[in-house]
């Protein structure tokens, strides 16, 4: 616990100027912004054509195919993102109208998505708002204050399966169809949802009329359930890492929670590209105007950052399944084993 109290004071103190440090990174670059659409969108394209034809091969080449497309698809919903953002174009009506239009292919609603992910940038790590844009996590305390139903329930939630596979299910059908999230002045946002939702629908059916309704929802909707099991790891292993940081709003601290909070998903150079350097995560959730096509620059010329940082490898990162509580006396992720040992000892 002290040595938590030391390195928080020692970030809050190295990291004083933080936002002189990041300042000349958060200026959008318009050229590597056209150049990420064009590899970008191209490829996944490219490759839902392939797809397309490949049915009348063999179903499993489709299906490797669209593996592989998710990941393209990974780097169109970062550019929907860094609009959400406001960071991947220097024009705010660019990032819109690039965002909007992501949104068809990721079936992401745009600024309904946007406005509870930037809601998760402000409160990333506080205890009070962990259901809102982050993976739903109970305290030792809150975990036994549950009744019998609520802890079963739990258990069930943080299930592997469950997490990473029916969860990102229910979140891309439900929870971005419906307004399940509400904060303050929500009903124009529920709107905005609502005709993104529309849109979304108008352009879906009109490519299953035209390609064949069997096929494209296929093919669709086979690449946005790979990229959502994708998605959902990514941002589990960026937040659920041991020794992460996460307090009531009175102890919370931006810069410690962006730092400590927030990992360094070290990954192979082609896997970094293809998820739009959103590995770099504690620079990302230091500065979110900072866009993806700036992160490694910024975290290479800065090692101050890097200091603190937690670095999870691939292989590392599988080992993260097994946190399930946060424990707020040893200040870390704990199992649900660990958890029974903790009480038996006692």
């Amino acid at each position: 616990m002290k040595d938590n109290i030391k390195i928080n004071d020692e970030i809050k103190r190295s990291l004083k100027n933080w936002k002189e440090i990041v300042k000349n990174y958060q200026i959008p670059d318009n050229k590597k912004a056209v150049i990420q659409i064009i590899n970008s969108f191209i490829p996944y394209v490219g490759l839902w054509v392939l797809m397309y034809f490949s049915l009348n091969w063999s179903i499993w080449i489709t299906i490797l195919l669209g593996m592989l497309n998710a990941f393209f698809l990974v780097r169109i919903f970062i550019i929907q993102h860094d609009c959400g953002h406001q960071s991947f174009f220097k024009s705010k009506t660019a990032n819109n109208i690039i965002g909007f239009i992501c949104s068809f292919f990721s079936f992401i609603p745009y600024k309904y998505w946007a406005r509870v992910h930037n809601f998760h940038h402000g409160h990333s790590g506080q205890i009070e708002t962990w259901e809102i844009g982050d993976i739903p996590t109970l305290t030792v305390k809150q975990y036994e204050e549950k009744g019998w139903w609520g802890r079963l329930a739990y258990r069930i939630w943080r299930n592997p399966i469950i997490t990473f596979v029916i969860a990102p299910i229910y979140y891309l059908v439900i929870s971005n169809r419906l307004p399940t999230v509400k904060l303050k002045n929500w009903r124009r946002m529920m709107t905005v949802q609502a005709r993104n939702n529309v849109a979304i629908a108008a352009v879906y059916i009109t490519l299953g009329y035209f390609l064949g309704w069997q096929r494209f929802l296929f093919i669709q909707f086979f690449i946005v359930f790979c990229f959502g099991i994708i998605a959902f790891w990514f941002f589990y292993v960026q937040h659920q890492h041991e020794n992460a940081y996460k307090q009531w709003k009175d102890n919370w601290d931006y810069v410690v929670a962006a730092i400590r909070g927030s990992t360094h998903y070290k990954l192979p150079k082609v896997f970094q590209w293809l998820s739009g350097n959103i590995g770099i995560h504690h620079i990302h959730h230091l500065s979110s105007l900072i866009p993806n096509y700036n992160l490694e620059k910024c975290m290479k010329e800065n090692p101050i950052l890097n200091k603190h940082v937690t670095v999870i490898t691939f292989w590392k990162s599988l080992k993260l399944m097994s946190h399930k509580l946060w424990d707020e006396e040893r200040q870390r992720m704990i199992s649900f084993s660990e958890y029974a040992k903790f009480k038996m000892a006692y």
